[in-house]
């Protein structure tokens, strides 16, 4: 089942909020590069906390409203079983188990799917491969 919070995302709204993000969390709160993938204004990267990860998107349409993360992540050794498990008590699953393999320069490779919780947040299932 869940072995704890993978990550939270980040979603900012271009790339000059990007930027004050990672110098935030890297330069100021000392948090160190992880992962990183894409370029031009679609940058992303993962950062690590030491208990899970953060990851920062460049990408995002509007300015987020205070205190709202764009979802957050539960690792698992089981993606399929987890989805299966809250579609059953009737929660929507907005994006199915898929293999992907996140564009970083050596390639990452997870399995991931998404659903809305009780209180109307987007929660991620996410395993490592």
């Amino acid at each position: 089942m869940i072995t704890g919070i993978h990550h939270i995302a980040l979603r900012c709204h271009g790339l000059e909020q990007y930027n004050r993000a990672v110098h935030f969390y890297c330069d100021l709160l000392g948090l160190k590069l992880y992962k990183q993938w894409g370029g031009g204004d679609a940058c992303s990267c993962m950062l690590d906390t030491g208990a899970g990860c953060m990851e920062i998107f460049s990408n995002g349409t509007e300015d987020l409203p205070h205190g709202k993360l764009q979802h957050v992540a539960f690792a698992t050794d089981n993606v399929d079983e987890l989805v299966e498990k809250v579609r059953a008590e009737g929660f929507e699953i907005t994006h199915e188990p898929a293999d992907v393999v996140i564009p970083t320069a050596e390639g990452y490779p997870v399995r991931v799917a998404f659903c809305i919780g009780a209180a109307g947040e987007e929660v991620e299932f996410f395993t490592e491969k």
